[in-house]
Parts: structure tokens; C-alpha cells; sequence
């Protein structure tokens, strides 16, 4: 699998990183009683925390922000996938469990409070590119609704765009069917390379004890 970072991105965002983690023959399905119970604590836990402090207290939370701003995103129309779930704890409202991936992926996004993807890879075609899209690019998102891309971060592969840091696409979303992911993290940018690459490697670890298989991951940053 290949995967690069456009050189607008890296250009105008000289700290941008992005982690993946490539994993085979995996199994996804109901979420294990451990993963559940992990997943309503950290949910409870953080419904407490959220009650007396404002997200923007969060680094990653105001830096994603940020980043949306620089590249001409309003990220008050347009949230970054993790601000959006923290959001729903701030209101009170819980998570609904979907399968053991997505659940995984979003405590993650929780426990980091960074945007982070995860696609059947079988149904992506062959590179995968991240950029910023433009006015043609644009596609059903999970939450049922076109969004339309531009001036927003994007990740595309051979037949068009499938995921962003906003919402991700029906046509690679991961099922009780999938066998083959790719999990695609947005680092926080002032991370340094080396507590991202601990990062990655925790979590792609993690999925690997619920779902078996076997797994790579990395992270692309400007330098590599």
C-alpha cells in the first residue's frame, strides 16, 4: 500500500504528520465485554471532565482547529471528527456501540482527541494520496449526507475521495465483512515524530489484540 502526503499540505502545514496502520486478516464484530466496558468508562469519565472545562482547553482539540482555519476550513461548520464526538459527551450524549473496530477507532479519537479514520481496504484502489480537495470533490458521508471538499483535508485513491478528518465515506467503510483496514490517525501537530510513532504503535497493538491478523504501521511527516 502506498500512501503520500501532498506537498501543498506539508508546505503550508510544516508540522503536518499523519500515522497509518495497515492491518490483514483481521475479524471484526461485536465489541468484547472489555472493550465495552473501557469504552463506557472513558465515556462517563470524560461526560464528568467535560462539565466544568471548555473543549479548546484540550492542545489537540485547539490545534486541529487551527489547522482547519489555515487551510480555509470553518471549523465551526465543519468539526474535526473528534471534536464533534467530545461534543456529543459535553451535550450528555453517549456513543452508540456499532462493531469492534469502530469502537476501538473512536476510543481512540476520545483518549487522543484526534480525528482518526479506518476504511475496508479492499474496497480502496490502489494509492492513496492526502490533499486538499477542491470544488469537484465530494461524496456521501457515514452520517448520510454529500459533503463537498474543498479547501478541506481529503484522502483519495484511485477512484476518487473516501475519507477526511469531517466525516468519512460509505463506499470504504469497515463492516462485520471486512478482513483488510487501513487506519488513518491526523497527529496533533506540535507532537513530535517519535511520541507520534509511540502513539501509533499503542494503538495499532491495541486493535491487533481484538482483532488478530497481522499489522505495519508508520508515520509521514514532512522530513521523510
Amino acid at each position: 500500500m502506498q500512501l503520500s502526503v501532498s506537498p501543498l499540505i506539508t508546505n503550508t502545514l510544516p508540522d503536518f504528520k499523519i500515522g497509518y496502520a495497515i492491518y490483514h486478516d483481521i475479524v471484526v464484530e461485536n465489541s468484547p465485554q472489555m472493550v465495552r466496558g473501557r469504552y463506557q468508562f472513558y465515556q462517563e469519565t470524560m461526560m464528568m471532565d467535560l462539565e466544568e472545562t471548555e473543549l479548546s482547553h484540550f492542545n489537540a482539540v485547539a490545534e486541529w482547529r487551527s489547522v482547519f482555519k489555515q487551510i480555509g476550513t470553518d471549523p465551526s461548520r465543519y468539526r474535526p471528527s473528534s471534536e464533534a464526538l467530545l461534543r456529543r459527551l459535553k451535550k450528555g450524549t453517549s456513543l452508540p456501540l456499532i462493531h469492534s473496530a469502530a469502537d476501538i477507532n473512536n476510543l481512540l479519537s476520545l483518549q487522543y482527541k484526534i480525528p482518526i479514520g479506518i476504511y475496508d481496504l479492499d474496497q480502496v484502489e490502489g494509492a492513496i494520496t492526502i490533499h486538499l480537495g477542491d470544488e469537484s470533490h465530494s461524496y456521501e458521508g457515514l452520517n448520510g449526507r454529500n459533503v463537498t471538499f474543498q479547501n478541506k483535508l481529503i484522502s483519495s485513491d484511485a477512484i476518487g475521495p473516501f475519507g477526511s478528518p469531517i466525516v468519512d465515506s460509505k463506499r470504504t467503510v469497515v463492516t462485520e465483512n471486512t478482513e483488510n483496514a487501513i487506519q488513518l490517525f491526523y497527529i496533533q501537530p506540535s507532537l513530535p515524530t517519535i511520541e507520534a510513532e509511540k502513539l501509533v504503535k499503542a494503538s495499532s497493538e491495541m486493535f491487533n489484540q481484538i482483532h488478530g491478523g497481522h499489522y505495519q504501521f508508520g508515520v509521514i511527516d514532512r522530513i521523510k
